[in-house]
């Protein structure tokens, strides 16, 4: 008797409720499938399923084999397909949903450097701030920049978590002095997003002061309100794994440093399946990876 084929027998009868319908899947008879429970049922000296006419049940010893089952027989599949991806490069269509913030302003610190790695996977991206369905939409993957995610039916990867910091251009400090007390922002010009709250600034003692986001100027678009504040229009409050490159090079400089507005959560969502295109891992992995290198704060 080959055991793993009788385990893959006597599991594909109790999910498919039958004899008949495991023969199909299996793509074999009826008089084997059953043959080669029995032979297991002979082996194990126990009777795994009461069966009769009309219908079949599991045995408690069967329940307890049918879990022993699937988790040895999902593990080696799993490590069927380890080594095959092993052998395996990266290649066809990658289709990702992204945040039009992630699209474009952080698109030039992650996708060359991918696209080099992995230079047989082509990439579809789709900038959209809402939440799409995947499945339905035909995506591979989807960034998404929010507050913790409720339970999904999707997997959800945590990449990192971003605090938000205000900041503005050199040049609008310069001329309009730097910002020293929560107080002092009723002076000056704040960009603000379309339909937008107040921005919450929590001092060291913990103690949170609400402040109206309004200016000479506001948007629906986190990449005008980027552009905004490098031209000097006024101050702003993003992600710092948006604005990090940002602020390394000096184009912006962080306003109320030793205050916090908060944080946003990056994940990467995909639906749930039992083998993962070698392309999404790839992907998810290197976004991870690079969220790693991004993360740490400035010195």
């Amino acid at each position: 008797m080959n055991q793993l084929l009788a385990m893959r027998a006597f599991r594909c009868i109790v999910e498919c409720r039958g004899f008949t319908a495991a023969a199909e899947r299996l793509d074999t008879t009826h008089s084997t499938i059953s043959r080669q429970l029995q032979q297991l049922e002979a082996e194990l000296s126990t009777r795994l399923i009461n069966r009769n006419t009309r219908r079949f049940s599991l045995t408690t010893a069967g329940q307890q084999y049918y879990a022993a089952c699937v988790d040895i027989l999902d593990r080696l599949d799993q490590a069927a397909l380890a080594v095959g991806q092993a052998r395996e490069t990266p290649s066809g269509l990658l289709r990702i949903s992204s945040p039009v913030v992630i699209g474009t302003l952080e698109l030039a610190s992650w996708l060359p450097a991918f696209q080099q790695r992995y230079p047989e996977v082509e990439v579809d991206l789709s900038c959209d701030d809402r939440f799409v369905d995947l499945i339905a939409e035909g995506f591979d993957v989807a960034l998404r920049i929010c507050g913790p995610l409720a339970d999904s039916s999707l997997v959800a990867r945590l990449l990192t978590v971003s605090e938000l910091v205000l900041v503005a251009s050199p040049t609008y400090v310069a001329r309009h002095g730097l910002v020293r007390q929560v107080s002092e922002l009723a002076e000056h010009q704040l960009l603000a997003f379309a339909g937008g709250g107040d921005w919450s600034l929590t001092d060291a003692r913990g103690l949170t002061t609400a402040v109206r986001a309004q200016g000479r100027f506001k948007a629906d678009s986190i990449s005008s309100l980027h552009a905004a504040a490098l031209a000097g229009v006024g101050i702003a409050a993003f992600t710092r794994a948006t604005v990090q490159d940002d602020l390394l090079r000096g184009r912006l400089v962080q306003i109320l440093p030793n205050y916090s507005l908060g944080q946003r959560h990056y994940y990467a969502l995909y639906p749930h399946a039992r083998h993962v295109a070698l392309k999404v891992q790839v992907f998810v992995e290197y976004m991870a990876e690079h969220y790693r290198k991004t993360s740490a704060p400035l010195r």
